[in-house]
């Protein structure tokens, strides 16, 4: 039996070497903890480069407290938008959205493109 379980770990993790973006991928790890994160801090936004995105800090949840993770510049991926993690209260209960890249369309008009970034202006319909 050991000989049995030592071989499936062995694969399991050989499967995860040979395909590490598609592992991680479909691992979701759901933070939810009962203490409210504290205030945002003030980031003075530095001047973007064409082809960069603001990502902005936020507080991660590190198993015993909430640390400070400073934001920082990330390169534009071509159809896909920045979804800034954020905190979400249920209850007394509060759950964290990691965000990331999202593929799609930001602004609903179905084309995802620079104008993403700000909402949809009726008169171009």
């Amino acid at each position: 039996m050991k000989h049995v379980l030592s071989t499936a770990l062995a694969l399991v993790l050989s499967t995860a070497a040979l395909a590490p973006t598609q592992a991680l991928a479909q691992a979701t790890v759901h933070v939810v903890i009962g203490r409210a994160p504290p205030p945002m801090r003030h980031e003075v936004i530095p001047e973007m480069r064409r082809g960069y995105e603001w990502a902005p800090g936020y507080w991660n949840w590190n198993g015993r407290r909430h640390v400070w993770v400073p934001g920082h510049r990330q390169r534009t991926r071509h159809g896909h938008y920045y979804q800034q993690p954020q905190w979400q209260q249920d209850g007394d209960r509060w759950q964290f959205n990691r965000g990331g890249w999202r593929r799609g369309d930001r602004d609903g008009d179905g084309v995802p493109n620079s104008v993403d970034r700000r909402p949809n202006d009726p008169s171009r319909n």
